[in-house]
C-alpha cells in the first residue's frame, strides 16, 4: 500500500478485486443508476433488437417503422462492438496533489482510474490514457493485462508528483474527442476547478461518441473547513487563514465549493454522469449509483 501521499503500482493493482464482476443494468444515457461500465449490448453498429422507448433514450434511435405499426414509441438497441475503447482522461493540475484525510487528492485520482481500467477490462474494452500535455501524453490502446498495466504505469508517473509539463485538463479533453469513436467509454479523473474551462461544446461532442462519466476529487477539508484560523505554510513562511471571517469563509466556497455545485447541476444536462469522490472514500464508492457520505459534506456550515 502507499504511505497517502503517492499511489503505488503494487496498490493499484490490488484494487482488481474490488471490481464487481457484473455491472447493473443501468437506465437511459441520463441516468444515475447503477455503475458507469457495463457489457451489455450499446452503441455498435449492428442492429440487435427494439423495445419500448424510455425517458433518456437518444431520439436518434427511434425505430420510426416499429413505432408507425405499434402505435407506441420503440428505440433501436445494436449489438456492443467487441473490443470497444475506455480512456482514462487524468487532470494533474497542482491542486490534485493535495489531501488532509487518508491520502492525496492525486492518490484517489490514481485509484479511481485504477479501478475503471480493471472495469474495462473484465468488459473485454482496450484501455487508454492521456493527460493535458505538449509533451508524452497517450498511452495507445491496448487489451488484455498488458494494455491495462500500461495504463496503471502511466498513472503512478503521473500522480506520483505533478508533471512539469501540465497543460490542463481542457487541451487533454480535446484530444480525447479526436480519439474517441461511436460506443467508446470515457473516464475523466477531475479537480473541480479544472471544469471551468471546459466548454458546454466540448462536453456536447464527447457525449456524441459514448458514455462519459466525470469523478471529482475532492478532501473534506474543501467542503467543510474549521470556523477558525486555518494554519499554512507556503514557501517557507507561515500564515493563517481567517475562516471565521464572514468575507473570507465565502471567498474559500466560491473556491471550493462551487465548482463541485456547478459541476454536479450543469454537467448531467448535457449527458455526463458525474460521481464525487473524497480522499477519505472507499475508491470503489465512485462505482456506485449514490455516495450518501459525500454529497452531504459539499454544504458549508455558515
Amino acid at each position: 500500500m502507499s504511505d497517502g501521499l503517492k499511489p503505488t503500482l503494487a496498490e493499484l493493482v490490488a484494487l482488481r478485486a474490488l471490481t464487481p464482476r457484473k455491472s447493473p443494468l443501468r437506465r437511459g444515457r441520463h441516468g444515475v443508476s447503477g455503475t458507469m461500465m457495463s457489457n451489455q449490448r450499446g452503441r455498435g453498429m449492428e442492429y440487435a433488437e427494439s423495445r419500448d422507448y424510455v425517458p433518456g433514450d437518444e431520439v436518434r434511435h427511434i425505430d420510426w417503422r416499429l413505432t408507425a405499426r405499434s402505435g407506441r414509441t420503440h428505440t433501436k438497441l445494436f449489438q456492443a462492438e467487441r473490443e470497444q475503447l475506455t480512456l482514462l482522461v487524468a487532470d494533474t493540475s497542482a491542486s490534485l496533489y493535495f489531501g488532509t484525510r487518508i491520502r492525496f487528492k492525486s492518490v484517489q485520482a490514481a485509484r479511481a482510474g485504477a479501478l475503471a481500467v480493471w472495469m474495462a477490462l473484465r468488459a473485454g474494452d482496450r484501455v487508454a490514457a492521456l493527460r493535458g500535455s505538449l509533451g508524452e501524453a497517450l498511452i495507445s490502446p491496448a487489451g488484455g493485462t498488458r494494455g491495462g498495466m500500461r495504463v496503471l504505469n502511466a498513472l503512478v508517473r503521473w500522480y506520483s508528483q505533478q508533471p512539469e509539463d501540465d497543460a490542463g485538463l481542457a487541451l487533454a479533453l480535446e484530444h480525447a474527442v479526436r480519439l474517441l469513436r461511436p460506443g467508446s467509454r470515457l473516464v475523466v479523473l477531475a479537480d473541480p476547478s479544472s471544469l471551468s474551462a471546459i466548454p458546454a461544446a466540448c462536453w456536447l461532442a464527447l457525449t456524441t461518441h459514448g458514455e462519459v462519466t466525470v469523478v471529482l476529487l475532492s478532501d473534506p477539508l474543501e467542503v467543510a473547513p474549521p470556523f477558525a484560523a486555518l494554519p499554512f505554510t507556503a514557501e517557507g513562511h507561515r500564515f493563517e487563514l481567517a475562516l471565521d471571517d464572514a468575507s473570507q469563509r465565502l471567498e474559500w466556497e466560491r473556491l471550493f465549493v462551487e465548482p463541485i455545485k456547478m459541476a454536479m447541476e450543469e454537467l448531467p444536462h448535457y449527458g455526463v454522469r458525474v460521481r464525487e469522490l473524497f480522499t477519505d472514500d472507499p475508491t470503489e464508492s465512485w462505482l456506485m449509483p449514490a455516495m450518501d457520505g459525500g454529497a452531504a459534506r459539499t454544504a458549508v456550515s455558515r
